[in-house]
């Protein structure tokens, strides 16, 4: 039994191919196969309701895993529009790119090509570009 399913981990897109009935599956990703237990994980959990009204997204990127930087894309002063790839990540031998959570100006880059980071330190910072919900 093989099915092909769009899977989103911490914002970017994978299309998997998962073989199997479980609890071990055979996952295919990005032309790299790996084998995934999955022992008696119980249900999925649920999502927790919002908190209602708008939420003014942070321009902050961190990666959340260590990595090493391979590119970066942007500069300081530069605008970026939201999704827009902003650097290239490797960790655990695969590349990522990370992408700009907002719309707005990159104010800092605070890593180098070839640096390796550790999880959760900012890397780049956006100063979001005004709404006009934020002008109401």
């Amino acid at each position: 039994m093989s099915n092909t399913r769009t899977v989103i981990v911490d914002g970017e897109t994978f299309e998997v191919t998962i073989e199997g009935d479980g609890p071990t599956y055979q996952v295919e990703v990005g032309g790299r196969s790996f084998e995934v237990e999955v022992p008696n994980a119980g249900p999925a959990p649920k999502r927790r309701a919002g908190g209602g009204g708008k939420k003014k997204r942070s321009g902050t990127v961190s990666a959340n895993i260590p990595g090493k930087v391979v590119t970066v894309e942007v500069s300081e002063g530069q605008h970026v529009e939201e999704g827009q790839v902003i650097l290239i990540l490797e960790a655990m031998k695969m590349q990522n790119e990370i992408q700009a959570p907002v719309t707005g100006t990159v104010v800092s880059v605070q890593c180098e090509e070839g640096e390796a980071i550790e999880a959760n330190v900012p890397l780049v910072v956006i100063e979001p570009d005004p709404t006009e919900d934020d002008e109401a």
